[in-house]
């Protein structure tokens, strides 16, 4: 039998580190096991922070042996970890809100709680936020049981930045929409290895949103809103991430990096009832406050 887990506390955890990684969970234990692996494994940025906030059904997902060994293991490395619940549940986007308000480190990064990161992956998407200097960078998840399923329509919408990323406003039915579609299946996968890229190089691509591994500039995303929507959309939602990354896009501008270090665990999610797509409810709020 193991010890029981510190949780740490609030007040310990925040601190001006350069970086806290930000970890939503329900009722995954396994996976949490294998995200956690992930950053215990990584190298270059020491000190980063995690948060892991739980709204399991029944025990938190930290304590299953498997999380609780990673966590004990993130720390032996000298990597605060604050383990926290939240319920009610309050959607998704409520979440996120209260992961953002236990940092005050300079990035945050939103990882979801079934994404494996590659060694280096958190190093280089650092190392481009801090180059670019733009509001957010991230990593499209390839999902490996797609390897073989190859895409070509989609790597059109591949198109780098030759320079620091500019603040776009981007709208459904524009074609700057559709460049999400890079991120799905192992596409971003595929456009990686006919660029054939040196060891250690890495581009900077134009997005519309990325799912599941997100770096901010902390200051920028709250200059930006945040999550602070999550008060005007029900419970029921999704896409709360996309409503984040346009605000984001509109005033700081963001970018993909290439290559990923992120890898999708392609697990059943645990959202069942996503009855509006949050991003659809405040550009709407937007659109409508403009002048006529």
């Amino acid at each position: 039998m193991s010890r029981p887990l510190d949780l740490g506390t609030p007040e310990q955890f925040r601190a001006g580190r350069l970086l806290d990684v930000l970890i939503p969970t329900r009722n995954r234990p396994a996976e949490l096991a294998v995200t956690l692996s992930g950053l215990a494994a990584q190298e270059g940025v020491p000190g980063f922070g995690v948060v892991i906030s739980d709204q399991s059904d029944g025990e938190p997902a930290y304590l299953d042996p498997a999380a609780a060994t990673m966590i004990r293991a993130l720390r032996h490395r000298e990597h605060p970890v604050l383990l926290t619940r939240r319920l009610p549940r309050r959607g998704l986007a409520e979440h996120r809100a209260y992961l953002l308000a236990t940092s005050a480190a300079r990035y945050v990064l939103c990882l979801d709680d079934d994404v494996w990161l590659e060694p280096g992956a958190v190093r280089r998407l650092v190392t481009a936020i801090e180059e670019l200097g733009c509001g957010f960078v991230g990593n499209g998840v390839h999902g490996l049981s797609y390897v073989d399923d190859v895409r070509p329509e989609t790597h059109r919408h591949y198109e780098e930045w030759t320079g620091r990323p500019t603040p776009e406003r981007i709208r459904p039915g524009t074609p700057e929409w559709h460049r999400a579609s890079i991120h799905s299946a192992a596409n971003l996968l595929h456009v990686t290895q006919k660029l054939d890229l040196p060891p250690g190089a890495w581009r900077a691509y134009k997005v519309s949103w990325i799912g599941g591994c997100v770096l901010y500039d902390r200051a920028k995303l709250v200059d930006s809103g945040g999550y602070d929507f999550w008060r005007r959309v029900q419970e029921k939602h999704q896409g709360e991430d996309v409503a984040a990354q346009l605000a984001v896009l509109a005033r700081h501008g963001g970018a993909g990096v290439l290559p990923s270090g992120a890898y999708h665990l392609e697990s059943p999610t645990t959202v069942t009832d996503r009855d509006v797509e949050a991003w659809e409810v405040v550009l709407a709020e937007e659109d409508a406050a403009q002048p006529a």
